[in-house]
């Protein structure tokens, strides 16, 4: 997979960014473990396909937390301010 880019991650219904998401991590793990045993032509893949993965997971995350109930919010406040004291 090419880098995909943020705008179109939006577009992606939540099974579908789920879907590419455990494929990547499956690729992922593949690409880390012939990186180790021969070596990759090009290592900068890996970092690559980790920010990927971790472009898949924050679009989930922000949908996750847009269907919060204001009391989930409230909590998540709370433990936000919480973690700032410490």
């Amino acid at each position: 997979m090419a880098s995909k880019k943020y705008l179109e991650l939006q577009e992606l219904s939540d099974e579908d960014l789920v879907t590419e998401m455990q494929g990547l991590e499956t690729e992922f793990q593949k690409m880390r473990f012939d990186h180790a045993i021969k070596g990759l032509d090009n290592p900068l893949e890996l970092r690559e396909m980790r920010r990927d993965i971790a472009r898949l997971k924050t679009v989930l995350r922000q949908r996750e937390v847009t269907q919060f109930t204001p009391q989930q919010i409230a909590n998540r406040s709370k433990i936000r301010a919480r973690r700032r004291l410490e």
